[in-house]
């Protein structure tokens, strides 16, 4: 099984038919369903997909789906920010001129040995931090 913290973009593009990594994302979700992965996400993730969800696609209703689908799926493995986490991910928003928030996720990665999965291009994939879904593979 394949270990796997998906940051918001990942969640977001899964619900999104419009977002070039739509169709990867849901497969990285649906591979979840015939446990082939474990996923992961950070606290921070459900404020940042809720936030999305109600104010740019102006939808409470899918903020809510968000929330509990990451809920659910994530179940034992939804970390949380404490203070370790928060001096490596200052470190890592230094170094790598990041916010303190894309910091947290690289380093929640690293600390359980997890592969960041992301959409964002500039900030995470491009430098090496995380990958997109659809460099995600699925051994069967």
């Amino acid at each position: 099984m394949s270990a796997l913290l998906l940051d918001a973009s990942v969640w977001l593009a899964a619900l999104d038919s419009d977002d070039p990594q739509h169709v990867a994302s849901q497969s990285i979700l649906r591979a979840v369903e015939d446990e082939a992965r474990s996923l992961a996400a950070l606290d921070l993730t459900l404020y940042e997909v809720a936030n999305v969800a109600v104010v740019r696609w102006q939808s409470p209703e899918e903020a809510r789906r968000l929330v509990e689908l990451i809920a659910v799926t994530c179940q034992g493995t939804l970390q949380r920010a404490d203070e370790e986490l928060l001096q490596a991910a200052s470190a890592i928003a230094a170094n790598h001129g990041l916010t303190v928030y894309d910091a947290a996720h690289v380093a929640s990665a690293r600390r359980s040995g997890r592969t960041l999965v992301s959409c964002d291009l500039s900030d995470l994939v491009r430098p090496g931090l995380a990958v997109t879904p659809d460099a995600v593979e699925f051994k069967h």
